[in-house]
C-alpha cells in the first residue's frame, strides 16, 4: 500500500536535486570567474561591478534554495512519521500512566570510575547507564538535559521514534561547533566522534535495541580502550557516545539541527534556523548559560523568561484518561458538602486545595546531626511582600530554618534572582526553601506551616513567624533549655516571649537587661499590647521580667504564644485560611493533648513593623469574612470536642 507513495517521495527528490544541483554548480563557477578576475585586474571594472551584484543574487537565491529544501526536509519527515504511524499496528494504544514511581537503582558504580573534567561530574555520565537503570518495561525514552528550553510541542519530538529504522537506536542532533573537529586551538586533541559529532542534550533512546545490543558492556569497552590515550574525558557522556558511534554508525539516526540549537562558546547554530517558527529546542549549553555571547541571545532569552512567567496551574488539568484502573484526578474542590449558595463556599473549597510544590528550590545540605538529640529548627512561611526580612533572620538565627514561600511562578522566579544576588542567604546550606505555588484568593498560612514543618530533621522546632526577629544566640540558648525541660520525655511547649516595635530602624537589645531598659523607655512594647492583648497576656510578662528559671502558665481563652515543640506534634488546622484563629486553634489542640506551657525566662522575639496584610485588611472590612471566620471556629471546637471527649469540651465555651 505504501510502494506507490514511495515513489513518490523519490520522484519528488530527484526533481528537487537537479535546480539546487545546477544553481550550486552555477554559483561555483561565477565565484571562480569573479576570482580570476581579481586576481588579473587589480582595478575594479565596471564588469567586475556586475559580476559582483550577480554574486550577491545568486547568493540570495541560494540562500532561499537551503530555506525551501529544509522546508522540504521537514515535510518529508513529517510524510514518512504519518506512513510509519499509518502501518504501526501499536500506533491506536492508548496512554498509559505510571503513577507509582518504581526505585531507582544506584548507578555510580557503573560510571564513577571514569575520569571526568567536566563540571557536571558525576551526574554528566549517568546517561550512558539509562538502559540498565530503567524498567525492563520502559522501551523509549527522550533524555533532555536541564538547560534546554522548549520552543514546540515535545510530542512532536516523540513521533519521531516511528522514523527509526533497523538498529538505529539514539537519535541525536550534530554538533554544531567544531570541538570534535580538533579546530578550536592548537594542539586540541578531542575524543573520536563521526564527522562533526554529535551533541548529546536532546537525546531518543530506543532501550529495548540498545538492551538487545549489549549496551553496557559495548560503551564501557569503548570507553576504557580511549581512556588509556585520552586519559579523562571532556564533555562527560558525549565524548563516549561519540566514541561509540564512531565505530558503530548503524546506532544513529540524525534528527533535523532545529531540535537542539546549540548555544555554546563556539556556535555555529545560527546556520540552522532563518525564522523564529523554525526553532524547537534552545539548548544553553555553554558554562555562562543566560549570559552566553550570541547575537540572538536576546531573543533567546526572552524566549526562557516568557516560559518562567506562565502560570504552573494550567498544566494540572487532565488531559486524556489513564488505563491502569487508577484514577489520576486532580483536586475537585466542589463536593457533595459545598453548596454554591453557602456564603462561607469560598473557605470550604480553598482548604481543599493541593498545591503544587517545589521542595528545596535552593541548594540544601542537611547538618551530620552533630548538635544531637537537643537540636531545632527554625520553622517560617511567608509570602513576596515579607521576603526582605529571610536576610536579617539569617543573622540572628545560625542554626537550621525550614522556610515555606508563598508565591507564583513569576515570584518564584524573582525569589531566585534575590537569593542569588545576596550572600547572605546563598552562603547558607542548611535552609530549606520550600516554594508553594499560588491558588485561590486566600493566604493559606497553616496549610504553608505545614510544610514547612513535614521538612524538618532535627527533634525539635520553633514554630515563628517572618515578621519576628530572634534575639541574638536564641538557637544556642534553646539548645541548652531543651534537655533541661526534659523535652524527650515530657510534654512540654517553651513559650518564647514576643515584643514588638513600631521604628523600621532599630537598634536590636543584645540581652534581656537592655530589651527590659527599651520597655520602660517605651522603644519596644509587648506584642499587640494596644489591639490584641489577651493574645499573649497568659505569658505572664510582668512575672517574666523578674524571672531567673522557667515558670509554667496555663491555657487561656485565644492564647497564641511562639513555642519550641517537638516534631511529631499535631499538625495546623488547614481549615484557617489569612487572617484569624490559625495559631489559636494549634495552641488549643497542645493544651487538649495536655502541653505544658513553660515560659522561658532569659528568650526573646521581636515583631518589626510592616504595612498591613491583604488578608487582615479583608478581616477588618469585610463582615461576611468575619462571619465565616467565626463558623470556622465553631466547626473546629466541636470538631475538638468529639476528637477528645469530654476534656474538650471547654473549648466549646469560647467566643
Amino acid at each position: 500500500m505504501c510502494r506507490p507513495r514511495k515513489k513518490v517521495l523519490i520522484a519528488l527528490l530527484i526533481f528537487g536535486a537537479i535546480p539546487v544541483g545546477f544553481m550550486l554548480y552555477s554559483l561555483a563557477s561565477e565565484k571562480g570567474e569573479t576570482y580570476s578576475t581579481y586576481e588579473a585586474k587589480p582595478e575594479i571594472s565596471p564588469d567586475s561591478l556586475k559580476m559582483q551584484e550577480r554574486v550577491r543574487e545568486m547568493e540570495d537565491q541560494n540562500a532561499a534554495l537551503r530555506k525551501q529544501l529544509s522546508q522540504n526536509q521537514n515535510q518529508l519527515l513529517r510524510l514518512q512519521m504519518t506512513l510509519a504511524a499509518a502501518n504501526d499496528s501499536s500506533s491506536s494504544a492508548k496512554i498509559k500512566c505510571i503513577n507509582a514511581e518504581p526505585d531507582i537503582p544506584k548507578c555510580e558504580p557503573d560510571i564513577a570510575w571514569i575520569p571526568n573534567r567536566h563540571y557536571s561530574g558525576v551526574f554528566g555520565l549517568m546517561k550512558l547507564t539509562l538502559p540498565k537503570t530503567l524498567p525492563e518495561t520502559m522501551n523509549k525514552v527522550i533524555v533532555l538535559d536541564t538547560d534546554v528550553t522548549f520552543a514546540t510541542d515535545i510530542a512532536e519530538l516523540w513521533k519521531i521514534f516511528r522514523v527509526l529504522r533497523g538498529k538505529q537506536a539514539i537519535g541525536l542532533v550534530e554538533n554544531q561547533s567544531d570541538w570534535y573537529l580538533g579546530k578550536l586551538w592548537k594542539n586540541h586533541r578531542p575524543w573520536p566522534a563521526l564527522g562533526r559529532g554529535f551533541n548529546t542534550g536532546v537525546i531518543l533512546l530506543d532501550l529495548k535495541m540498545l538492551r538487545e545490543i549489549g549496551w553496557m558492556q559495548m560503551w564501557r569497552l569503548i570507553a576504557e580502550k580511549e581512556l588509556m590515550t585520552m586519559l579523562a574525558v571532556s564533555l562527560a557522556d558525549q565524548d563516549i557516545f561519540n566514541a561509540v558511534i564512531k565505530q558503530h554508525d548503524y546506532l544513529v539516526y540524525r534528527l533535523p539541527c532545529q531540535w537542539n540549537v546549540q548555544l555554546s562558546m563556539n556556535t555555529q547554530s545560527e546556520q540552522c534556523y532563518s525564522e523564529a517558527s523554525d526553532l524547537k529546542i534552545i539548548h544553553w549549553n555553554s558554562p555562562m548559560k543566560l549570559k552566553v555571547k550570541n547575537k540572538h541571545v536576546e531573543f533567546f532569552r526572552n524566549m526562557y523568561l516568557t516560559f518562567l512567567e506562565y502560570d504552573g496551574n494550567l498544566l494540572r488539568r487532565q488531559l486524556f484518561g489513564c488505563t491502569n484502573g487508577t484514577s489520576n484526578q486532580t483536586q475537585d474542590v466542589v463536593t457533595s458538602d459545598h453548596y454554591e449558595d453557602d456564603d462561607c463556599y469560598d473557605f470550604r473549597a480553598e482548604r481543599e486545595l493541593i498545591h503544587r510544590t517545589h521542595l528545596y528550590y535552593l541548594d540544601h545540605r542537611e547538618d551530620g546531626g552533630s548538635e544531637g538529640d537537643s537540636d531545632v529548627t527554625l520553622v517560617l512561611q511567608l509570602s513576596m511582600d515579607r521576603l526582605q526580612m529571610l536576610e536579617m533572620i539569617c543573622k540572628h538565627w545560625e542554626g537550621p530554618m525550614e522556610v515555606a514561600l508563598y508565591m507564583s511562578d513569576a515570584e518564584a522566579q524573582q525569589f531566585l534572582r534575590y537569593a542569588m544576588g545576596s550572600d547572605t542567604i546563598m552562603g547558607r546550606k542548611n535552609i530549606g526553601y520550600h516554594i508553594v505555588y499560588r491558588e485561590g484568593q486566600f493566604y493559606p498560612v497553616n496549610y504553608l506551616r505545614n510544610v514547612a514543618m513535614s521538612q524538618v530533621r532535627t527533634p525539635y522546632m520553633f514554630l515563628s513567624d517572618i515578621d519576628f526577629l530572634p534575639m541574638y544566640g536564641l538557637y544556642e540558648y534553646l539548645k541548652r533549655a531543651i534537655p533541661m525541660a526534659d523535652m524527650a520525655r515530657k510534654k512540654k511547649a517553651l513559650i518564647v516571649p514576643a515584643f514588638e516595635t513600631q521604628r523600621y530602624r532599630l537598634e536590636f537589645p543584645k540581652s534581656k537587661t537592655e530589651l527590659l531598659s527599651m520597655l520602660d523607655m517605651g522603644t519596644l512594647f509587648t506584642f499587640r499590647y494596644h489591639v490584641w492583648a489577651k493574645g499573649h497576656a497568659p505569658t505572664n510578662f510582668a512575672k517574666w521580667r523578674t524571672a531567673t528559671t522557667p515558670y509554667t502558665v496555663a491555657w487561656e481563652q485565644d492564647f497564641e504564644p511562639y513555642v519550641v515543640v517537638h516534631k511529631d506534634i499535631p499538625r495546623f488546622d488547614s481549615r484557617f485560611l489569612g487572617f484569624g484563629w490559625n495559631k489559636v486553634s494549634h495552641i488549643m489542640e497542645l493544651d487538649a493533648q495536655k502541653y505544658e506551657f513553660v515560659v522561658l525566662p532569659n528568650a526573646f522575639i521581636i515583631h518589626m513593623p510592616h504595612a498591613p496584610s491583604f488578608d487582615i485588611a479583608k478581616f477588618r472590612s469585610s463582615s461576611l469574612y468575619r462571619k465565616c471566620l467565626k463558623i470556622l471556629k465553631g466547626e473546629f471546637q466541636r470538631d475538638l470536642s468529639k476528637k477528645y471527649g469530654i476534656q474538650a469540651l471547654k473549648y466549646l465555651s469560647v467566643d
